[in-house]
C-alpha cells in the first residue's frame, strides 16, 4: 500500500501540476454554527466553551466536512486536507481538550477526507484523488519567547512538541491519509520536532507515506517569523527527504512569487505553493478574486517554479475551480539535479563551495577552552557571554562552537540557556552552531534548541559500533552534521593507519547502514600537542596532513576537520609562537585537504 501511494503521486506530479484544495476555515466560519454544534453528544457537558474549535467538527458534524471536501474535489482538487490544522494536544489544550483527543479528531479527519477522495477517484480511476493531513504550526513557538523581557524564556519544550505531533501523525495515518503536510511553518525548530515525531512513528508503525513540507514567509524580507531565509529554511528541513517542499499562508501569490521562485531554483524535491487569496483589509478579510489571483498561479506555473498549487486563506473552490482551469495542460517544474554540497544553516545558510579555502568555526565559547567564557557562564553572566560568541562572528567566524562541558556546571542547563538566548540574537544565530560536548544528552539537549543545520561534535566508535549506530541515527534524525573523532574501541588514533582505519570503518557504516549523506560526515582525524619532549609526539603534525590527504581520497564528500589551538599547546602563554605555528600549520593543512578547523576567529 505505501509502495502504491508513493508511486501513484509520483506519476500525477511527473503528468500535470496538481492542485491542491483551499480554506478549510473560511467555509467552515460561513455556517456560523452554534456551541452545541462544536458540542455533539460526546462533548455536551465539556465546561469550556468549545465554539471555534473547528478540528471537533470532525467528530461532531462529519457530513460537513465531507461536504467541504466534495466542494473542492468538484472545483478539480488533486489533493485535500484534512480539518486538522489544530489537531495536536498542545492547540486543543486551548479548549480544555481532555487527552486523547486528539488521536480521535485525526482518525476521523482522515477518514472523512478518504471517503470524499475515493469517491471521486472511483469515478475517475486515471485521475486518483489524494489526501493530506495537515499538519499545522501550533500555537506556541520553540524558538522565540513569548516575553520579551526574559529572550530564553520558552513555554513549550521538544519533546513536548514531538509527542503531540506524534498522536496528530498516529491518528491521521490510521485514518487513511495518503501524504503528511507539515505547513504553514514559522518557525522551523517547531517543524523539525513534526519531523522528528514522522519518523519515530514512522519506525514505529512500520510504515512510510510522502510528506510535504510548507514553510511560511511572513513579509517582504523574505523570512520566516523565526527569522530564516529560504535557504536556510530548506537546509533545515531537506534531511526528511520530502516528497516535496514549499511555501502558503502570510502572502498573496504576487508577493509570494519572489520566495517560490528562489526555492524553486535549489529544492531538488517538487515544490508546492498555495498563498493566501491577496493580503488582508483592514479588516481582515481577503478579497482577491479568483480571476485576479490565477494570473499569478499561472505565472508560477508558465516560469516552471512549481509542481503543487492551490490557495490558503480566502480562497474557495470557486478559487480552485480557476486554477484548475489556469494551469491544465501547463508543464511541471522538473526538479533540478543540484550538485552534492556541504549545507549548513543558523538563520542564514553557510554552503560549502569550491572556492571556499576555509571554513573557520568560533572556538572561543568553550568552558574548557577559555577561561574568560567559563567564568562567564559560572557566574551567570550569559548577557556578556553573548558578546564572546558576538565578537567570535565579528572576527570572521562561520560556526560557532559552544561547550559546556565543565565539572561544576550543570551542563545541559547552560547549553539550553545559551542556546535560546542566541536564538533572540540574529547577528549571533545568523551561523550554524556546532554543540560540542563529550556527554551525549548534552548533545541532545543542544539539537533541541537549534532550528538550523547544525552540525554535533562529536561521536565515535569509542563505545563500540551499536552506540555510534544510536547516536549516528538521533543526530540525523535532528538533521544534523556530524564530527567523527577518530576514536574507537582501542583509544584514539595517532598514526597515519590508525587515523585512516578508523575514518573508512565510521564512513562505511554511516554511508551504508544509515544512508547516512556523506556531506554531513566531518571527520576529525586527531590533532596532537608537538614539542612535548616526547620524541614521537613530534610526528603527530604530519600524521594528520597524511592521514587528511587518504581520508579525502577514499571517503568521497566528506570534510576533515580538527582543534588547531591542540598543536601548540605545550606553548601555552606564548601566544606569538602560538599563532604562528597555527598560522604555518594550516597552510599545509588546507592543502593537504583540511577543510574546517576550530580556530580563535579572532586570533587568525
Amino acid at each position: 500500500m505505501t509502495k502504491d501511494i508513493f508511486s501513484s503521486l509520483e506519476k500525477a506530479a511527473k503528468s500535470r501540476i496538481l492542485v491542491i484544495d483551499g480554506s478549510m476555515g473560511v467555509f467552515l466560519q460561513s455556517y456560523n454554527l452554534p456551541e452545541e454544534d462544536f458540542r455533539g453528544e460526546r462533548f455536551a457537558k465539556h465546561p469550556q466553551d468549545l465554539k471555534g474549535n473547528y478540528d471537533l467538527l470532525c467528530l461532531s458534524k462529519a457530513q460537513i466536512i465531507e461536504d467541504i471536501h466534495t466542494a473542492y474535489l468538484s472545483a478539480g482538487a488533486d489533493i485535500i486536507e484534512t480539518n486538522t490544522f489544530n489537531a495536536t494536544a498542545i492547540s486543543q489544550a486551548e479548549f480544555g481538550m481532555p487527552a486523547g483527543i486528539c488521536y480521535d479528531i485525526n482518525k476521523a479527519a482522515a477518514e472523512i477526507a478518504r471517503r470524499a477522495a475515493d469517491a471521486f477517484t472511483s469515478k475517475e480511476p486515471s485521475k486518483p484523488r489524494f489526501v493530506a493531513g495537515s499538519i499545522g504550526p501550533l500555537n506556541k513557538t520553540l524558538s522565540i519567547s513569548p516575553d520579551v523581557n526574559d529572550p530564553g524564556f520558552r513555554t513549550l519544550t521538544f519533546d513536548e512538541a514531538k509527542e503531540a505531533y506524534a498522536e496528530q501523525v498516529r491518528g491521521l495515518i490510521d485514518g487513511g491519509a495518503d501524504i503528511l503536510l507539515v505547513e504553514t511553518i514559522f518557525d522551523v525548530l517547531n517543524c523539525k520536532s513534526a519531523i522528528y515525531a514522522i519518523e519515530d512513528v514512522f519506525e514505529e508503525m512500520n510504515t512510510r507515506i510522502p510528506v510535504i513540507i510548507s514553510g511560511t514567509i511572513t513579509d517582504a524580507s523574505g523570512r520566516t517569523l523565526s527569522g530564516q531565509t529560504v535557504e536556510a529554511f530548506w537546509i533545515s528541513v531537506k534531511h526528511a527527504r520530502p516528497f516535496a517542499v514549499g511555501l502558503n499562508c502570510a502572502l498573496g501569490a504576487e508577493e509570494m512569487r519572489p520566495h517560490i521562485e528562489a526555492l524553486s531554483a535549489i529544492a531538488d524535491c517538487y515544490v508546492s505553493a498555495y498563498p493566501n487569496a491577496g493580503l488582508p483589509n483592514e479588516f481582515g478579510e481577503y478579497e482577491q478574486t479568483p480571476h485576479d489571483m490565477c494570473t499569478f498561479i499561472e505565472d508560477f506555473a508558465k516560469s516552471g517554479f512549481v509542481n503543487i498549487v492551490g490557495g490558503c486563506c480566502g480562497t474557495t473552490p470557486d478559487h480552485i475551480s480557476h486554477i484548475v482551469k489556469h494551469v491544465t495542460g501547463l508543464t511541471p517544474r522538473t526538479p533540478p539535479v543540484t550538485e552534492p554540497r556541504t549545507t549548513f544553516s543558523g538563520m542564514e545558510p553557510l554552503v560549502m563551495r569550491e572556492n571556499m579555502n576555509f571554513v573557520n568555526i568560533g572556538e572561543r565559547t568553550n568552558v574548557t577552552g577559555s577561561a574568560r567564557f567559563a567564568r562567564l557562564i559560572k557566574d551567570d553572566n550569559y548577557a556578556e557571554a553573548l558578546n564572546v560568541a558576538r565578537q567570535q562572528v565579528e572576527g570572521g567566524a562561520q560556526i560557532i562552537d559552544v561547550n559546556m562541558d565543565e565539572g561544576l556546571l550543570d551542563s545541559e542547563a547552560a547549553m539550553v540557556k545559551f542556546l535560546n538566548l542566541v536564538a533572540a540574537e540574529p547577528d549571533i544565530a545568523c551561523l550554524p552552531i556546532m554543540v560540542d560536548s563529550s556527554k551525549f544528552h548534552v548533545i541532545e539537549a543542544g539539537l533541541r534548541c537549534l532550528q538550523g543545520k547544525s552540525i554535533v561534535n562529536s561521536i565515535s566508535l569509542k563505545e563500540g559500533e551499536d552506540e555510534f549506530v544510536r547516536q549516528a541515527k538521533i543526530c540525523s534524525r535532528f538533521g544534523a552534521a556530524v564530527v567523527v573523532m577518530a576514536f574507537d574501541e582501542q583509544g584514539q588514533a595517532d598514526t597515519v593507519s590508525r587515523k585512516v582505519e578508523i575514518c573508512q570503518r565510521a564512513y562505511k557504516i554511516l554511508t551504508e547502514q544509515l544512508n547516512f549523506s556523506p556531506y554531513d560526515i566531518i571527520f576529525d582525524p586527531n590533532i596532537f600537542a608537538v614539542a612535548t619532549g616526547i620524541e614521537e609526539h613530534n610526528e603527530y603534525a604530519m600524521a594528520f596532513l597524511e592521514a587528511t590527504k587518504i581520508i579525502k581520497e577514499t571517503c568521497p564528500g566528506a570534510k576533515v576537520s580538527g582543534g588547531v589551538s591542540n598543536l601548540s599547546f605545550s606553548f601555552r602563554g606564548n601566544n606569538t609562537v602560538r599563532e604562528a605555528m597555527h598560522a604555518a600549520f594550516l597552510y599545509h593543512a588546507t592543502r593537504a585537504g583540511m577543510d574546517m578547523g576550530i580556530v580563535n576567529a579572532g586570533m587568525l
